[in-house]
């Protein structure tokens, strides 16, 4: 049986009600224990031995695996011992029902004092990591001072990035440039300053203090199209460049599903 890739993986399949009945205190460190193969998918009483053949305990956990498992819950448990209000204030979050509830496209997640994430969306990996990282580690640096690449942030990944997130969207935007216009504009989009626009162009709220800009010119009289995305140049103060990564590739990865299926219905 194929190993899941990272624990995040597993914790979008289980119900996230930290219920104990596993065993374990909460959802994300049986997520875990199932990650290093020291339980099974199964043990978790909502999740039943069909669902849970996609991934097998045996064998060992991935190499490198305990390190970003361990780091994923020190964050989980630093973010439900937060003072929520005096976070609020420095994230641009906010406090409701006893919870730290952020935005994240517009779509609120939120912790509570046990650790319990809770939200209307699902939880996808792109999605727990960056949160929890912006929460702890968010110095509340206002935006506003200018527009930076990927490339200006971390220089030798930027390859890597244009592949996976510029390129990747450049393609979406060519093959279904309607389509791609209207869902950037869905996720909460924003009036871009009138220096930076092009044919598309939009400023996404990643989360509250981490906007990002996608700029997209249509081919024109044998040019190219174009594709550039930039963030705004708080970005490593307030999340850091291995989580505006995972952000802004997360979000590309949606987009290609979400066109995937509209290209099917349209068959």
């Amino acid at each position: 049986m194929a190993r899941p890739e990272h624990v995040m993986q597993v914790y979008r399949l289980l119900d996230l009600s930290n219920c104990g009945r596993c065993g374990e205190k909460t959802c994300l460190a049986f997520a875990a224990s199932v990650y290093q193969g020291k339980r099974e998918l199964w043990q978790c009483p909502f999740v039943g031995r069909s669902a849970s053949e996609e991934f097998s305990g045996n064998g060992g956990g991935a190499v490198g695996g305990d390190a970003a498992a361990a780091e994923l819950e020190k964050l989980r448990i630093q973010a439900s011992a937060l003072d929520f209000a005096e976070t609020a204030r420095r994230t641009g979050a906010v406090v409701k029902d006893h919870k730290l509830c952020v935005a994240v496209l517009g779509k609120q997640v939120c912790i509570d004092a046990t650790g319990a994430l809770h939200s209307m969306i699902h939880l996808n990996p792109w999605v727990v990591g960056p949160v929890l990282t912006y929460l702890c580690r968010c110095r509340g640096r206002e935006v506003g001072d200018g527009w930076v690449s990927f490339r200006d942030i971390d220089g030798p990944r930027y390859p890597l990035f244009a592949k996976r997130c510029e390129e990747s969207l450049k393609r979406v935007a060519d093959s279904y440039t309607e389509l791609f216009d209207d869902m950037v504009h869905l996720f909460q989009g924003r009036e871009v300053p009138q220096q930076m626009r092009s044919d598309i162009s939009v400023l996404l709220p990643l989360l509250p203090k981490v906007p990002l800009l996608i700029r997209y010119w249509r081919p024109d009289e044998g040019i190219d199209s174009q594709l550039s995305v930039y963030f705004d140049a708080s970005v490593e103060d307030n999340l850091g460049a291995d989580m505006a990564f995972t952000l802004a590739t997360g979000l590309t990865q949606m987009f290609e599903r979400l066109v995937q299926r509209h290209g099917e219905l349209r068959v």
